[in-house]
C-alpha cells in the first residue's frame, strides 16, 4: 500500500455571471480552506505532524491535499460517520469548527463543497447551502482552567500568546495581552508555571476547546522536594505496619533465604 494519500475537496459555485475556477477564486479563500484542511487532518499535534502537500486544480475549483495514508484512511471513515449522523457534536471541537467554517462559506457563497479520499471506492460529502453541519452552542460552556507546565514560547506581533507544555495535554497555545508581555520583566522561558486561563469545556463530555483558551493570570509554580513531608509518612509507617518486622528476617526473605 502507498505510504502517501490524499483528501479531495470540490468546490463548485459561481462569482458574479462566472463560473468558480482558480482564476477568480480569491487568496482569503484558499488561506481559509488550508487552515480547515489542516485541523480537519491534524487537530491537535501539529508541530509534530506528517507534511501536507497542496495543490489547487481546475474543475471548478478543486484543492488537493497530500499526506500520511494513516490519516486519510481514518477522515474516510469520518466521512461515512457524518453521512450517517448529519450532524458534527461529536467531534473535536477543533475538527468541528473546521466542518461549520465550511458549512458557513457554503451557505455564505452559494457554494457546494465536495469532500473525498484517494481511498479506492471513497466515501463523499456534500456540503451546501441545504445542509446544517454547525456547532450547538448549549454544548459548550464558558470555564476556568488551570495549567501548569513550561513555557516555551512568549510573544507574537499582533495577537500575543503563550505556550505552555503541559504533562497532560502536551503544548498549549494561550491567548495573552500584549500589555502583559510588555511589563513583564523577568524571562519567562523554559521556567515552570500555573496559568488561570478561561475557554470554552463541553458539558457533556468535559473536552476543553484548546483553541478559546484566554490568559487570565499568571501563577508562580514551584514543585519541591519535600523532605519533611516524606519524613513524616516514614516515621508513621515504622509506627504502624514497619513495628512489628524483624529487619533481618524480612531482608532474608526478600533475598530468597529461608534458613535463619
Amino acid at each position: 500500500m502507498d505510504k502517501i494519500g490524499s483528501i479531495e475537496i470540490k468546490i463548485s459555485g459561481v462569482k458574479g455571471n462566472l463560473d468558480l475556477s482558480p482564476d477568480n477564486y480569491d487568496i482569503k479563500e484558499v488561506i481559509a480552506i488550508l487552515e480547515n484542511a489542516e485541523n480537519l487532518l491534524y487537530p491537535v499535534d501539529k508541530k509534530g505532524r506528517p507534511t501536507i502537500s497542496y495543490r489547487i486544480e481546475e474543475g471548478s475549483v478543486k484543492h488537493v491535499f497530500k499526506t500520511s495514508i494513516q490519516y486519510i484512511i481514518g477522515f474516510n471513515a469520518l466521512i461515512a460517520q457524518l453521512n450517517q449522523v448529519q450532524n458534527i457534536d461529536f467531534l473535536e471541537h477543533i475538527i468541528a469548527k473546521a466542518f461549520e467554517n465550511i458549512q458557513e462559506t457554503a451557505t455564505a457563497r452559494n457554494y457546494t463543497f465536495s469532500i473525498r479520499t484517494s481511498i479506492e471506492g471513497s466515501n463523499e460529502m456534500i456540503i451546501d447551502n441545504t445542509t446544517n453541519f454547525r456547532i450547538k452552542e448549549s454544548i459548550w460552556a464558558d470555564a476556568e482552567f488551570y495549567f501548569y507546565g513550561k513555557l516555551t514560547n512568549a510573544g507574537g506581533k499582533e495577537k500575543a500568546n503563550i505556550h505552555i507544555f503541559t504533562e497532560e495535554l502536551g503544548i498549549l497555545r494561550i491567548q495573552t495581552p500584549i500589555s502583559f508581555l510588555e511589563k513583564y520583566n523577568e524571562n519567562l522561558l523554559y521556567k515552570s508555571f500555573g496559568i488561570r486561563v478561561s475557554g470554552k469545556q463541553n458539558s457533556e463530555t468535559g473536552e476543553i476547546d484548546t483553541g478559546t483558551l484566554k490568559f487570565m493570570d499568571l501563577v508562580n509554580y514551584h514543585p519541591e522536594y519535600d523532605e519533611k513531608y516524606l519524613k513524616s509518612l516514614r516515621d508513621n509507617a515504622k509506627k504502624s505496619w514497619l513495628k512489628n518486622i524483624n529487619p533481618d528476617h524480612w531482608l532474608n526473605k526478600i533475598r530468597g533465604r529461608h534458613d535463619s
